[in-house]
């Protein structure tokens, strides 16, 4: 069992999601089973197309017109009188509206994404304050000021004028960050928020989520393919492979004793400041395959430089249990 941990904010359960297409269904997510706890940071990691984004769209009822969620739960506030399953919920009802942006905060990868070029930031802040909060116009521009201050953008009072493309890519993250405060959210999902970022700005960035995290007690769920974002950021992390967790830990131990062959690749792939000049990077070979063409067995079987002849690429492991320290692997089964 992992370590104790804050209140538990939310929680996902076998959460499965399918995009139909010309060529038949797809199934993004196979079974994905999160928790969130206030005050910690979960790192969600994995090559692209394993599935990251789609588990926070699916959290936050905003999957494509293709994509559905054919399974499990999004428990809000569970165990408790008033659990809510998302999952359950009409996307476009009134109660997800307010769920979406008022309890849960949603970071974009590119503030582009969030952000309109025809209005000043100022405006958007505002209609996301008055979303959720019974303020009047005067009074939520006074907060959205705030918020503008609070997130480390100089001369607020004036910024809170300008139209993003006035301003520049840190900034609008920064503003990015300011709408998903909007309405103080207990969880914040956060979406690769620093991939578009020089590294200077990436460094402020996540300090800034980190400091907010804390002062304010969130539970984040940071999405990232860089472990070296998870291990400056995250308390515990999820290992994520076309669509299902691979492996799950805290941190610490993710990166002293990482249990699944796939963790391992990708912390090999890491650069090392311990390296000669002109060595050549470590690599996974091969490619993440496509969700319609899903290997037999354990899905990561075919790139496994430690695979199983006849048993991985025959039958799947079991899943890690929610909660619980581990990885879904033949060699993991009997590990302390």
């Amino acid at each position: 069992m992992v370590e104790s941990m804050g209140r538990h904010v939310l929680s996902v359960r076998d959460l499965a999601v399918e995009f139909g297409g010309d060529r038949g269904t797809l199934r993004a997510l196979d079974g994905v089973s999160l928790d969130l706890h206030a005050g910690r940071v979960l790192g969600v990691v994995g090559e692209s197309g394993c599935g990251k984004s789609v588990t926070a769209r699916a959290i936050l009822g905003i999957l494509d017109r293709a994509g559905k969620v054919t399974g499990g739960q999004v428990l809000l506030d569970p165990g408790t009188s008033s659990q809510q399953d998302l999952v359950a919920l009409d996307p476009n009802s009134q109660t997800m509206r307010g769920v979406r942006g008022g309890r849960i905060g949603l970071i974009f990868q590119e503030p582009m994404t969030a952000l309109s070029v025809h209005y000043t930031v100022g405006n958007q802040i505002v209609e996301a304050i008055r979303a959720h909060r019974e303020l009047s116009k005067a009074d939520a521009r006074n907060r959205a000021i705030e918020l503008l201050g609070e997130v480390g953008i100089p001369r607020p009072e004036s910024r809170v004028d300008a139209y993003p493309f006035q301003l520049s890519g840190g900034l609008r993250q920064r503003v990015g960050i300011a709408m998903a405060l909007a309405a103080d959210p207990q969880i914040l999902i956060a979406d690769e928020p620093t991939t578009a970022l020089d590294v200077t700005t990436q460094a402020q960035v996540l300090a800034l989520l980190r400091r907010l995290q804390r002062d304010k007690g969130i539970a984040l769920m940071l999405i990232t393919h860089d472990m070296g974002v998870i291990a400056q950021m995250a308390d515990d992390v999820a290992v994520m492979y076309l669509g299902r967790i691979a492996e799950f830990s805290p941190v610490r131990d993710l990166f002293a004793r990482p249990r699944h062959p796939y963790t391992r690749a990708l912390l090999r792939s890491v650069p090392s400041i311990r390296a000669e000049p002109r060595d050549r990077l470590a690599t996974i070979g091969g490619t993440v395959p496509h969700p319609g063409a899903r290997p037999s067995g354990c899905a990561f079987h075919p790139r496994c430089p430690e695979v199983i002849a006849g048993r991985c690429d025959q039958s799947a492991p079991r899943p890690v249990p929610p909660l619980e320290a581990g990885a879904a692997c033949f060699l993991n089964e009997g590990a302390a």
